[in-house]
């Protein structure tokens, strides 16, 4: 067991907003009224053979840009280089009930920033304070009950989002899954103290205007409850652009708290029961890798710009403001209501302005036979499945999305699809939910490739 040992500290906080803001994810705003439960800032600090390495990870529906370089300058500020983009990755759990952080969306507030900062430092300070020994075990589990590919093709031969439960006009998915839950473990005293996996599952299951973090905060609360007091879950979130909770074939309200806590606690199941067949990890020294990926912007053709004026003159009376849009859902964009085809029309024709390219800031961290691997923003799942089994196909492979900023300060993050998924409809694929070209997701990809070649 010597050589599964590790250094190790963790650290959290709560990040619950204490000021007006809207929370993020859905076209509307949606000003917070309730704490249903706490959000955190959770950290994770991993030392061997001379290197070391932090997790950081907020309940947020992602880590922008601008935020990413806030909590970087405030970290480096405090403690100087000794983390780095090339040795800490900052992501989220994509909740889609805490704060909006991507500044330019209607809502969000600056005054959450200097928060997120502080409480990042106060979990890293009690990390850094409370390092200690212990072992490190890793494990693959799998649970396939809570997801499904949300992109489904029809009748008339195009793909539709999210097209409502029991639609007769539902063929089949367009996509794959990706059920596989990747464990990394670290043991004190024999038991399980630190517990990571990888989910590939969509964050939005309640709705409303309360503050939660969703299933995964269920999912945290129900395993620490089962662990050594002190000890941490941190429920990293992998490639689910494309990936959702909503089976069609179900008639039960799948929008609501309870859901959230149903979808929670069977993914605790899975992963208590994982505990149980861990297998532990030799190596000696903790290694990292570290790209920055330029991407171009998205293209937009002339049919969709014309297209996109046409909608514009089509309904001139139509108020597309954030106040207007309390029930805009993904499923008004299925059912091509007038209000979301000018909302999306207005979107695609303010991208005419954009011109600066996309940088991703990619981040890898190897313990033996476990890699960490950062993606940005929400990759579609088949583009996780080619990072775990083609780039590093002899690794316990773990992804964390949302993570390491959107790709530039005037970005808010959005879809990365795989370059088939366009031109066959969704909403994922629409200039308004992907800013980025549609080769994204094959040149983060190949980044990977590269970085793995070398390791």
């Amino acid at each position: 067991m010597k050589n599964s040992q590790i250094t190790f500290g963790i650290g959290r906080a709560c990040t619950n907003p204490d000021m007006p803001v809207s929370l993020a994810g859905y076209f509307n705003v949606r000003m917070w009224d309730r704490i249903l439960d706490d959000l955190e800032v959770r950290v994770l600090v991993m030392e061997k053979g001379g290197q070391r390495v932090a997790l950081i990870q907020y309940d947020l529906i992602t880590i922008p840009t601008t935020l990413y370089d806030f909590i970087l300058e405030a970290i480096q500020q405090e403690f100087g280089q000794i983390f780095t983009p090339g040795n800490m990755i900052i992501c989220a759990t994509h909740s889609h009930t805490a704060p909006e952080v991507r500044l330019s969306n209607p809502g969000s507030s600056k005054e959450y920033y200097p928060l997120a900062a502080k409480q990042a430092l106060e979990a890293l300070k009690q990390a850094l304070a409370n390092m200690q020994k212990g072992t490190l075990w890793g494990t693959l589990t799998r649970d396939a009950r809570f997801i499904f590919n949300r992109r489904y093709w029809m009748k008339d031969g195009t793909v539709v989002t999210n097209p409502g439960k029991g639609n007769p006009d539902i063929v089949r998915p367009e996509g794959e899954i990706d059920p596989e839950i990747p464990m990394l473990v670290i043991q004190k005293d024999g038991r399980p103290y630190v517990v990571v996996p990888s989910i590939v599952n969509h964050t939005d299951t309640i709705g409303g205007c309360g503050v939660s973090s969703d299933w995964p905060g269920f999912l945290r609360r129900n395993i620490e409850a089962k662990l050594a007091p002190g000890a941490m879950l941190l429920p990293l979130v992998g490639c689910e652009g494309n990936i959702n909770h909503f089976d069609v074939n179900s008639k039960a309200n799948q929008t609501c708290y309870e859901e959230a806590e149903r979808i929670g606690n069977g993914y605790a199941e899975t992963i208590a029961k994982a505990l149980n067949d861990l297998e532990p990890v030799s190596f000696e020294r903790i290694r990292t890798c570290h790209d920055t990926v330029t991407a171009g912007i998205r293209q937009l053709t002339e049919a969709e710009i014309a297209e996109a004026r046409a909608v514009m003159d089509r309904y001139p009376d139509i108020s597309i403001s954030r106040d207007s849009a309390q029930d805009l859902t993904s499923e008004d964009l299925a059912r091509k209501t007038p209000f979301a085809l000018k909302y999306f029309a207005a979107r695609l024709l303010e991208m005419l302005d954009d011109k600066e390219p996309r940088q991703f800031l990619l981040t890898g961290f190897e313990l033996g036979n476990l890699f960490i691997a950062s993606m940005p923003s929400e990759p579609f799942t088949e583009h996780g499945l080619r990072i775990r089994k083609t780039c590093f196909p002899n690794h316990l492979c773990l992804i964390t999305a949302l993570a390491n900023g959107t790709g530039g300060t005037k970005v808010n993050g959005g879809y990365i699809p795989n370059t088939w998924n366009y031109g066959r409809g969704g909403y994922e694929t629409t200039p308004r939910s992907n800013p980025f070209a549609a080769n994204t997701g094959e040149l983060l990809v190949a980044a990977w490739q590269k970085m793995a070649a070398v390791l």
